[in-house]
């Protein structure tokens, strides 16, 4: 019998491909599909493959794909008959990823109360250095492998440190989960390729009626990337950045969306901000208002060592009533609303009131039954 082979299909531009292996990396072992199997298949840029090698082999060429058994993890079947994602229908958010785990955990319960995070969600965590960035993606990550184990998580590290990516691949499950990455040594143009096959696997999973979340740290050095790489249109904006780059940069976070057919695709990527650089603030401008969900993170607050450094007053989330019960709603009013007049204290206080209970629900529980304050 021939031997089972699996891999991710990159399509190149003659129509052929090739099955990857892990963080997409071409090799020598990669195994070549024709370009009449992947039409008559339907298949596309980021379909995870299993099938079977073709007895024969010929010297010096690639190994080639005989029979598909599986795409996805699905029925081939399943393949002829989806749908493609340009074509499916947006809609809002309407079911929350809940972020809750522990009752020391207080990151993920103030999210799912102050800014939750639903299915399809197009999210910005704004944070300066030191802010407790990565500490934070974690949390998600970990809130996300607990409570939506069913869910498929990517996370996307782009010109990141090699240590970084060794931490967060040992932190993570394996489980339903891939760390993809390209490290700040590596060249420009691997930056790219590994953020475009990155998206069309989780557009290829969308398709096949999944919820996909990518965890993108960071936009920023995406952009900075395209903008490394473009041809110059000619027009410059502040701080050198030409404004073509930001076209898929902006494509890709536009990619995330709840899907009326079923499926869908969350996207919560990092910004830096305060770091120094004049193009760094260009391209956080000009992701601003882009997403329906906004994370703030304080360089303040984690200087005075209060954790999450989460600035509470400007997080929140576009539409939360689709995501929270009315009692939730409530709950959120009233901690905003208190928190309001403390300016700086006010994510201090605010994961202090966390703490009076070890579940949201029980703190809901109680605000309900609280009065509320006069003016």
């Amino acid at each position: 019998m021939s031997e089972q082979v699996s891999g991710v299909l990159e399509v190149l531009q003659d129509g052929y491909g090739f099955l990857r292996g892990e963080n997409y990396l071409s090799s020598r072992n990669d195994t070549f599909v024709s370009a009449g199997r992947i039409k008559a298949m339907r298949l596309r840029s980021g379909d995870l493959i299993t099938g079977r090698l073709s007895d024969k082999i010929e010297e010096n060429k690639a190994r080639q794909l005989e029979q598909v058994e599986s795409i996805n993890g699905h029925p081939v079947i399943d393949s002829l008959h989806r749908k493609n994602f340009e074509k499916m229908t947006p809609i809002y958010p309407e079911s929350k990823l809940k972020m809750e785990t522990e009752p020391k955990e207080i990151a993920g319960r103030l999210i799912d109360l102050l800014s939750p995070v639903g299915k399809g969600q197009r999210g910005l965590i704004i944070s300066p250095p030191k802010a407790g960035k990565t500490t934070l993606l974690k949390s998600i990550a970990r809130s996300i492998q607990t409570n939506h184990p069913e869910a498929h998580l990517i996370i996307l590290l782009i010109d990141e440190r090699p240590e970084e990516v060794t931490d967060i691949k040992d932190f993570v499950s394996p489980e339903n989960t891939e760390v993809v990455y390209s490290t700040f040594d590596e060249e420009p143009s691997h930056h790219i390729r590994v953020a475009e096959m990155a998206i069309e696997r989780a557009k290829a999973l969308v398709e096949m009626g999944e919820d996909v979340i990518i965890l993108l740290d960071s936009i920023t050095r995406l952009a900075r990337t395209y903008n490394l790489v473009m041809p110059s249109s000619g027009k410059i904006l502040s701080g050198g950045l030409d404004p073509t780059s930001l076209y898929w940069p902006k494509h890709f976070f536009g990619a995330a969306r709840n899907m009326r057919e079923g499926g869908s695709l969350t996207i919560l990527a990092t910004a830096l901000v305060e770091t120094g650089s004049r193009m760094d603030d260009v391209i956080f401008e000009e992701f601003k208002g882009t997403g329906n969900m906004e994370l703030v993170l304080s360089r303040d607050l984690a200087v005075r060592r209060i954790f999450p450094a989460i600035d509470v007053m400007k997080s929140g989330t576009r539409r939360d009533e689709l995501l929270l019960s009315k009692d939730e709603l409530k709950a959120s009013e009233m901690i905003r609303r208190h928190a309001a007049g403390l300016e700086d204290k006010a994510t201090e206080d605010v994961i202090k009131t966390f703490k009076v209970a070890k579940t949201n629900d029980e703190l809901v529980g109680l605000l309900a039954k609280s009065k509320p304050e006069r003016k």
